[in-house]
């Protein structure tokens, strides 16, 4: 236990931690009235609309790829976020003044939901990397792996006491807390000790400084791969907003509470996903291949499940597997980089993961309106599985993994020769650095 919850050992870490996940809560919490108040309250159960809506607050990351991760790189990451925070807390509480006085239009969620992806546009790439100034390159991968504990567990939790307060005293209110919940996580931030940041050498400023992020990806054969198997999950597998809100309204015909309590379900698998990428030492190629394939079998069994209990227990393994498959990524893609040049790469990380959703999301939606919602679980069950077999190939070109049938049984090995002249693979430049 000790082990799994190390990073805790630094204030600054606990500190962060504290108002993070306070904030967390607060955020999941607007998800869930977010894509509740578009489904049900502000169209006739349309799923395209919740996805227009993902789409408007996760485009960004993408369109603003050219800046985000140079102001991460060049400025500090701590004001960056002091001021990103304060701005989502802002449209949060607007937002909910706006549903409480009765006024809010289906337009208006979309440009606060635009509004809000400009800013966590920014916010992501510093909050990322500002984790490897809060502890150091050993404790750096468990850092990552509590962060997504922090998110996950908050994800339990916000989802279900919004979905009671929704039913209880409406949507806007659940925008105000969360406006509220923002000063946990400014307050963290203002006292740290910024003496005890481990602080390294700013990038410099010159000309080419955004393709310089790009060049050093594309030189990475290992990085690559990442991303590619990154894109297909982040693009056809993680709009949970579409899959379960439309499973929960329109194939089992449940309430505000009931939705509540899927995506909480979601968010136990989350978490032990989490507490098990916190015990590693470091992040492995195996664990990315093994939480993709796991993602994308789970994703099949959930649109086959042909209940409401069924499809939650379901919706555990689930996320077990993609926390998994997202922290191993992430720990993985820092502890490559060099310092100088994480806020860049984290900023195509961030770009993929949540940028490429505009590219699914509304066609997961239309997927789920047109065909049904188990259809669109099986678009994310076939991105998952088409993941795990990027990496397999990936292991086969660069790493020389043989199939061998000996003795009876089917074993896999790779090409010692091979392996040594290849490029690292998941975690092994960052072990080489420590």
């Amino acid at each position: 236990m000790a082990t799994t919850f190390r990073s805790l050992a630094s204030r600054n870490y606990r500190l962060w931690a504290a108002g993070a996940f306070v904030s967390n809560i607060g955020t999941w919490m607007q998800r869930t009235a977010q894509d509740w108040i578009v489904l049900v309250e502000l169209t006739p159960h349309n799923a395209t609309s919740v996805g227009i809506v993902m789409a408007l607050q996760f485009g960004p990351a993408l369109l603003l790829l050219p800046v985000t991760g140079l102001v991460a790189d060049h400025f500090d990451r701590r004001r960056i976020l002091i001021a990103t925070q304060s701005c989502q807390g802002v449209l949060a509480l607007v937002l909910g003044s706006l549903t409480i006085s009765g006024v809010v239009q289906l337009w208006h969620v979309y440009a606060f939901a635009f509004l809000l992806g400009c800013v966590t546009a920014f916010d992501a790439p510093a909050r990322q990397t500002f984790v490897s100034e809060l502890v150091s390159d050993a404790l750096l991968s468990n850092a990552v792996a509590l962060n997504s504990t922090s998110f996950n567990a908050a994800r339990m939790i916000g989802p279900a006491i919004a979905g009671l307060l929704i039913a209880g005293i409406g949507t806007g209110w659940v925008f105000l807390i969360n406006a509220a919940s923002f000063i946990a996580v400014i307050a963290a931030l203002l006292s740290l000790r910024t003496g005890e940041l481990h602080r390294r050498e700013r990038a410099q400023r010159k000309r080419g400084s955004f393709m310089e992020g790009f060049r050093y990806v594309r030189r990475r054969p290992d990085m690559l791969t990442v991303f590619a198997m990154l894109f297909l999950v982040a693009t056809f597998g993680l709009n949970f907003a579409v899959f379960v809100s439309t499973m929960a309204v329109t194939a089992f015909h449940s309430g505000a509470g009931a939705f509540g309590f899927l995506t909480s379900m979601l968010a136990v698998g989350s978490v032990s996903g989490a507490l098990f990428a916190a015990r590693r030492e470091k992040p492995l190629l195996s664990y990315l291949i093994g939480g993709a394939a796991v993602f994308g079998m789970g994703l099949a069994a959930a649109a086959l499940m042909p209940t409401y209990a069924l499809f939650g227990v379901t919706l555990v393994a689930v996320g077990l597997s993609a926390q998994t498959f997202n922290t191993t990524a992430n720990s993985s893609i820092q502890l490559w980089t060099e310092p100088a040049m994480r806020g860049r790469v984290m900023a195509i990380y961030i770009a993929i993961i949540q940028g490429c959703t505009p590219l699914g999301a509304p066609l997961v939606g239309w997927v789920a309106d047109r065909f049904g919602p188990r259809w669109s679980l099986a678009v994310g069950a076939a991105a998952g599985v088409l993941a795990a077999l990027t990496g397999v190939a990936y292991l086969v070109r660069h790493r020389g993994l043989r199939a061998r049938y000996r003795a009876g049984r089917l074993t896999f090995a790779l090409d010692e020769e091979r392996a040594r002249t290849a490029p690292p693979a998941a975690g092994e430049r960052g072990a080489e650095r420590r």
